[in-house]
């Protein structure tokens, strides 16, 4: 891979030196520099794609920094204080809202440019195996001629494992900052990888409920869709950032290996953001799918009981049409039982045929109306 010249230190013009004294930084205050290394993961120096030291405060390394004008700092931090912003933007030169962006944290994904500084806000993510739900974490970058400062606040990415694999790539680091810059992206992009694994099962498994009529899948159902809309959030505004980059290739002289490189994140990206659409998609009928089985179901269950209760209801005529009958004969037997003395038809020979007559007539005709009236 062809060296690229280093970029001139637009930052450093410095007077000479007296032998064995540091040169001044005018841009640096006292009362800036934080003297503990509380959110500070690793501040290394490299030169030429090759590590120089590993200062364990922002103190050492701007000294070092400033004794190698052709090196280039790599400082991480997480969820760093606020005098250590203070203390990284007055040396450096940082953009106050950039600063602020940093400290507050709950930025969308965005590419700025401030002068000479790039400013790029990513949102990463990884996927949780035990409770099946994506974890989201925020990464401030700030990309200079000769450094580069990351901000984390969450766990993703893994960027110990970034400069790793960077250190392991001499050729690649020796490109300065913006290859830095590709090999962060590379790792959150690589990182989305896993997530849409994930998503991809939890969506068959919620298919595979849906079919099965499980009663809590409406509510994995939309909480998935809440993940899929954090997640688009992440990837949709990346594919603007790279391809905002790419533009610029030309006119900021990026090496032509990187541009390589950079076109391969590009199209990484593209391809989970369109996976992420059809996610969302996907869930979206799945979630009209189950709303409709779900109405089915009700209204099989109404019908079940309509049919129920029209069945008890037949059942409930016919009773009520027996009860009728029988109560004509109780009635006349009822009253022929009172054994009173001035009773006509106590002494009448034709008495008893007569009541008996009675009870049939009514009940013959009680029966023959349910019957017409399909009670019976």
């Amino acid at each position: 891979m062809p060296e690229r010249p280093m970029k001139p230190v637009w930052r450093r013009n410095p007077p000479a030196p007296a032998p064995g004294a540091l040169p001044p930084r005018p841009s640096a205050t006292p009362s800036a520099d934080p003297s503990g290394t509380a959110g500070v993961v690793r501040a290394v120096l490299y030169r030429d794609g090759v590590r120089v030291v590993a200062p364990d405060t922002l103190a050492e390394t701007y000294r070092a920094l400033r004794e190698q004008p052709a090196g280039m700092a790599w400082i991480g931090l997480a969820r760093p204080t606020e005098d250590e912003l203070r203390s990284l933007s007055a040396e450096f030169d940082l953009h106050p809202l950039a600063v602020e962006d940093a400290k507050e944290a709950h930025q969308r994904p965005k590419l700025e440019r401030y002068g000479e500084t790039l400013f790029v806000v990513l949102r990463a993510a990884r996927y949780l195996d035990a409770p099946e739900e994506i974890d989201f974490a925020e990464l401030h970058v700030f990309v200079g001629p000769d450094f580069v400062i990351t901000v984390r606040h969450g766990a993703a990415p893994d960027l110990s494992a970034v400069r790793r694999r960077m250190e392991e790539s001499p050729e690649l680091l020796r490109l300065g900052p913006e290859a830095v810059l590709y090999a962060i992206l590379d790792a959150v992009v690589d990182d989305y990888a896993p997530v849409v694994s994930g998503v991809q099962n939890d969506i068959d498994e919620i298919e595979t409920e849906v079919f099965r009529g499980d009663p809590e899948v409406s509510r994995r159902i939309y909480e998935l869709s809440r993940e899929m809309v954090e997640f688009q959030r992440a990837t949709r505004p990346l594919v603007g950032m790279l391809h905002g980059l790419m533009a610029g290739f030309s006119k900021y002289g990026t090496d032509d290996e990187l541009q390589r490189y950079l076109r391969d994140v590009a199209d990484h990206v593209t391809h989970t953001s369109e996976r992420v659409d059809g996610f969302r998609q996907a869930l979206t009928e799945i979630l009209t799918v189950n709303a409709t089985l779900v109405t089915q179901q009700q209204n099989a269950e109404m019908r079940a009981l309509a049919e129920a209760g029209f069945e008890q209801n037949e059942e409930v005529k016919k009773i009520s049409s027996w009860a009728a009958i029988l109560f004509a004969p109780t009635l006349v037997g009822t009253i022929y039982g009172m054994n009173f003395t001035h009773m006509p038809e106590l002494r009448w020979v034709f008495g008893y045929p007569f009541a008996i007559a009675l009870m049939a007539v009514v009940c013959t005709g009680l029966y023959f109306v349910f019957k017409r009236r399909d009670w019976l």
